[in-house]
């Protein structure tokens, strides 16, 4: 398991429930280092463990605080790097969707050995997509809803998402874009400021 998942996963518990929240999982995961490198490497069970612990301590499902994470990568003031990545996708939301099957390579120029799952979506007309999340790592289709709803936000669209399949494999993501021009999105610049921010 690449040590950068892991990373942003504790990041988000830190940022999300606090630090102590943070230390309370690591413990309850048997972790011997509750911190990680992001350019490590770690075996597969952390994950699996991390998770199961997660879900004991936030009292939540694994599959919310997968989407929670997606959430995250897009709407923290932390995580503005991905978002900026995200947005070179497109201009409105259905450019962005259409830019998701070359999500993982880019991820990879930036991170060689990273390896996500495989993006394929289908337009099957009407602003009525399917997102096929290859499976080989647990969850990332939840985190996928997440970033879909926090980007579809950020466009100032209107989308439905639905999902098929388990968390263990592949899944299929239903998309139904209602309105993309559904309320103002949030400011987004393609060169990035040095000054202070305006509202967005």
């Amino acid at each position: 398991m690449h040590g950068l998942i892991l990373r942003t996963f504790q990041v988000f518990i830190e940022d999300t429930y606090g630090p102590m929240t943070w230390s309370e999982i690591a413990t309850g995961a048997g972790l011997d280092v509750p911190s990680f490198e992001a350019m490590l490497n770690y075996p597969p069970e952390t994950y699996s463990a991390l998770i199961d612990a997660a879900e004991r301590i936030l009292d939540k499902p694994a599959e919310a605080i997968w989407e929670d994470v997606g959430t995250y990568l897009v709407s923290h003031p932390n995580s503005e790097g991905l978002r900026r990545l995200l947005r070179f996708g497109g201009v409105d939301f259905i450019e962005f969707l259409h830019s998701l099957d070359d999500l993982p390579d880019r991820t990879r120029l930036a991170v060689a050995d990273l390896a996500l799952p495989e993006l394929e979506l289908t337009d099957s007309g009407n602003n009525q997509f399917t997102l096929r999340v290859g499976d080989g790592l647990p969850g990332f289709g939840y985190v996928m809803i997440g970033v879909l709803r926090a980007m579809a936000d950020d466009y100032g669209a209107l989308a439905l998402l639905d999902t098929e399949g388990g968390h263990r494999g592949e899944q299929y993501l239903m998309i139904t874009v209602i309105e993309t021009a559904y309320a103002e999105g949030r400011e987004f610049e393609l060169a990035v400021s040095t000054g202070g921010g305006g509202e967005g």
